[in-house]
C-alpha cells in the first residue's frame, strides 16, 4: 500500500527495433549490462534475470570509479511474452513495463512507484536516461 508521499512515475521512448529485438535486449543479461545505467560515469557490471512469474531479477550498478554503487533487485509478478513484465522491489514498490509494435518499432513505457528519499523529478529523470541508454544500444544492435 502506497504511503500519502507516494506517486507513479511514467517514463517512455520509441526504439526503431522490432518487439523480438526489443524484448531480448530488455531481458537478457548479456545486453543488459550494456545499458543499464543512467550516465557514462556509471555501469552495469553484473546482472541476472530468471524471466518468469516469481523469478527473480538482479543488477548491479555502481559507478566507475567504485565510490558508490548499489544492487537492484525484483521479483516478477507478470509477463506477458513480448508485451508486459511488471514485479516488485525489495521495497515493496512495484514497477511495470509495456512494450507495444508501432510498425517497425517498439514503444517502451515503464510506469513505477516512486520511493519518498529522492525528489519525484530526479527519480524520473534517472530512470528516463535508463530509458534513452536503452534505446541507443537496441537502435545500435537490431
Amino acid at each position: 500500500m502506497k504511503s500519502q508521499n507516494e506517486s507513479t512515475i511514467t517514463v517512455e521512448a520509441l526504439n526503431e527495433a522490432l518487439v523480438e529485438k526489443v524484448w531480448e535486449y530488455w531481458t537478457t543479461p548479456e545486453h543488459i549490462t550494456k545499458w543499464n545505467y543512467a550516465s557514462d560515469d556509471w555501469h552495469c557490471p553484473h546482472a541476472e534475470n530468471n524471466l518468469k512469474v516469481g523469478g527473480t531479477y538482479r543488477a548491479r550498478m555502481e559507478a566507475k570509479d567504485g565510490s558508490m554503487g548499489f544492487d537492484f533487485e525484483a521479483t516478477y509478478d507478470e509477463i506477458i511474452n513480448h508485451k508486459k513484465i511488471a514485479y516488485t522491489m525489495t521495497d515493496r514498490r512495484r514497477a511495470t513495463t509495456f512494450f507495444e509494435r508501432i510498425d517497425d518499432m517498439t514503444k517502451v513505457t515503464t510506469s513505477f512507484d516512486a520511493e519518498n528519499e529522492n525528489p519525484v523529478d530526479t527519480q524520473r529523470d534517472g530512470w528516463q536516461a535508463i530509458l534513452d541508454n536503452f534505446k541507443k544500444y537496441a537502435e545500435k544492435n537490431a
